[in-house]
């Protein structure tokens, strides 16, 4: 299991370096969400899977999960999500004014600026 999680990890976290190197503004904005996910994967993977029993202690309070990894990854989804969304409503913004969707025309270093 522990093996499958960490080539998951590796292949995502090739992907999400790919998109955020690209010149595009929308790749860039979707390898922020994969990096979001690497992060989220990387939290469950130090977590413990012995775990068989909701995290409710009742009776003698052993063999049960451990619930602060699970927090900490709804709480990461939701900060990922504010930052896609937030990113997603600036690349908006940016094209929208300037009709342009690459780094290279924004810094103006691209002559090609319809493309």
């Amino acid at each position: 299991m522990n093996l499958i999680l960490v080539i998951i990890i590796g292949v995502l976290t090739f992907v999400g370096t790919y998109m955020i190197l690209s010149k595009n503004l929308i790749r860039i904005v979707i390898g922020t969400a994969i990096y979001t996910h690497v992060a989220n994967l990387m939290i469950l993977s130090m977590s413990e899977f012995g775990g068989k029993n909701v995290p409710l202690i009742n009776g003698d309070g052993k063999d049960f999960v451990d619930p602060l990894p699970q927090a900490l990854i709804l709480t990461a989804i939701v900060i990922g999500f504010a930052i896609t969304a937030f990113l997603l409503v600036l690349v908006y913004r940016t094209f929208k004014i300037t009709k342009v969707n690459r780094i290279e025309a924004l810094r103006g270093e691209d002559e090609d600026i319809d493309e």
